[in-house]
């Protein structure tokens, strides 16, 4: 359910803006909408200190991920800003050391085929008239060397043969390529890596030790968004002589508190219902068996707007039969319910929402499994399981007719939703119209897919529907204007029959789900197990192919099992997912908080 929104606008003198912020974060009821673009010195250098808090704290987990820290960071002295501090020289001087070993590695590759060469040596040779050249020479070359040259091979790898050539005064040998004397031996090099080893892994240890404090460091982040909070409400606050004011929305059933803190702190307060041009946050309750819903619409990141419909039950009750259905085998069904009880048992202190989700998905899969006889693709079940099933479902034809029928109701919904909300208007009478139309796309899909014969009664259902939507879509009012939606009613028809067909998707993914898991059963177990080797690759054969399975499984979750709800669904019931969420300004920190 949407809960009900109050437009509010508040007043106060100047000189009591700071305390008066201070009281309404301490409330945490209001949505503020910024009178003026927020901005400033303050503000810039707040958003500063957050990227750069952010940046360490994701060193901190990153170094957590890497290697567990052993407790002993809890010696860490010094305060949260210190500890970000120390973070971020510590990435400088592991960048820098990570940098130098890039240039060390290649110094060290172009040194090493010519081992222990001393480059002063050469030098001093070349003083006497003695030269020295380095060379590497790929595939098969020349084999006559410049008068007055000696030739020794160095070493000889996939990358060419290295050798060295030694003269009497200046020559030139275009056989090979010439490499550049080095300037250092190879020993000095080496030396150099090892300690930029020394000081890379010496950064790593010191981070993971600091990431004992990732709480302290994840508490001055949470202190700076609310100082962050705080200076937006500030500036973006309204001003009219020595009168400051600010706008925003808050819940209907919360106003009466902020009007007893108006009256308590002598604030100027106006409460009114919001106008259609304003913009509304949309805060969702829902009773306590919904919820789960919540943490998919998170992930997904959609939000109905003020103005539409909380369809959350509805897309409760069939994503969870989309999944079982998609997903369509009782043994996966176990595994996902077991990974969740392991989960919620590792993350005890997570919200349970998610959890409860996967619960129920879990279950809803199990069941449809079980009833359709589907456990990990398993041609040849035991009796046992095989009376689970209910034979109905096994033909494949029923299965098509029952997508339909689910695809016909769950559109039914819609319209009898949007219907409810125009009781008032004739507009109503054309979602009737659209529930007859849609169960003469069932007969017409129903014909199309399964060569069942169209009902002659249908053809009055597609007239009084098809009738009913051209007299009432559109208030005479208005036809003037929104004539448009009359000439495109044919394709919303056409569209109509779309989407009612398309919830056979539903049975061909499911059915391409168990086609998987027995091709992988069947080639892991087809020929038998015969030795050891044969039942070892036969259990790396089954458990990857049912892990893939799983992955597409899930894939084909998202892309149809949220599309059918947030699409086809969405669409009829002329929902947009236009919101944006209700986020009240609070304060839960003094606002001196240091900057870092």
């Amino acid at each position: 359910m949407i809960v009900g929104m109050k437009k509010v606008t508040l007043l106060c003198l100047d000189e009591d803006r700071t305390r008066t912020l201070g009281e309404l974060g301490k409330l945490g009821v209001l949505h503020l909408v910024p009178i003026n673009e927020p901005g400033g010195g303050d503000l810039d250098r707040s958003q500063s200190d957050i990227g750069h808090v952010e940046q360490a704290l994701a060193m901190l987990h990153a170094a957590a991920a890497e290697t567990k820290p052993d407790g002993s960071g809890e010696d860490v002295t010094g305060s949260a800003e210190s500890i970000v501090v120390r973070i971020h020289k510590l990435a400088g001087d592991r960048k820098a050391a990570e940098e130098r070993l890039a240039m060390l590695d290649e110094e060290r590759l172009s040194v090493e085929p010519f081992g222990d060469l001393e480059p002063a040596s050469v030098t001093r040779l070349a003083e006497r008239g003695v030269t020295v050249k380095l060379y590497r020479q790929t595939g098969r070359g020349p084999t006559e060397l410049p008068e007055g040259t000696r030739r020794f091979e160095v070493s000889r790898g996939k990358t060419g043969v290295y050798f060295v050539l030694i003269g009497a005064g200046d020559f030139e040998f275009d056989a090979a390529e010439e490499i550049p004397l080095p300037s250092r031996p190879l020993a000095t090099v080496l030396a150099e890596v090892e300690s930029s080893r020394a000081q890379l892994s010496r950064c790593r240890s010191e981070l993971s030790t600091l990431a004992a404090r990732i709480g302290d460091v994840d508490a001055l982040l949470s202190s700076l968004l609310s100082r962050r909070d705080y200076l937006e409400a500030r500036e973006g606050m309204g001003v009219a002589g020595r009168t400051m004011y600010l706008q925003g929305f808050c819940p209907a059933d919360r106003a009466e508190s902020l009007r007893e803190s108006a009256a308590k702190h002598g604030w100027g307060l106006l409460v009114e219902e919001p106008s259609a041009d304003d913009r509304v946050p949309t805060l969702i309750k829902n009773p306590v068996w919904v919820r789960p819903l919540q943490s998919l619409l998170k992930v997904i990141d959609i939000l109905p707007g003020y103005r539409e419909v909380d369809i959350s039950p509805v897309f409760l009750l069939f994503f969870s039969f989309f999944f079982g259905v998609l997903v369509g085998d009782a043994g996966y069904g176990l595994i996902f319910l077991v990974l969740t009880a392991v989960l919620r048992l590792a993350f005890r202190r997570a919200p349970p929402e998610p959890f409860r989700l996967l619960a129920i998905l879990s279950i809803v899969t199990i069941v449809w499994g079980a009833i359709t006889g589907n456990f990990f693709g398993i041609s040849s079940l035991p009796d046992s399981v095989r009376r689970l099933s209910v034979p109905w479902l096994l033909e494949e034809s029923n299965l098509i007719n029952l997508c339909f029928v689910v695809g016909a109701v769950h559109l039914t919904i819609a319209h009898a939703w949007n219907g409810l909300r125009m009781l008032n208007s004739t507009r109503a009478l054309a979602q009737v119209g659209w529930i007859c139309l849609t169960w003469t796309m069932y007969f017409f899909a129903k014909e199309a897919v399964l060569d069942v014969p169209f009902p002659s009664p249908a053809f009055w259902l597609l007239g009084i529907g098809a009738l009913l939507v051209v007299l009432f879509m559109t208030p005479l009012a208005r036809l003037k204007t929104e004539f448009a939606g009359h000439i495109m009613l044919p394709l919303g028809i056409i569209g109509n029959f779309v989407d009612v067909i398309s919830y056979i998707r539903l049975f061909a993914v499911g059915s391409a789900g168990l086609a998987v898991a027995m091709a992988f059963n069947d080639l892991a177990l087809g020929k038998g197990i015969h030795s050891i080797v044969a039942g070892v690759i036969a259990a790396v054969i089954l458990f990857a192919g049912h892990a893939l399975n799983i992955v597409l499984c899930l894939v084909g979750v998202l892309v149809h099992g949220v599309r059918l709800n947030t699409l086809e669904f969405s669409s009829h019931i002329e929902l947009e997912w236009a919101g944006f969420g209700f986020k009240p300004f609070e304060q839960k920190t003094d606002q001196k908080t240091a900057c870092v």
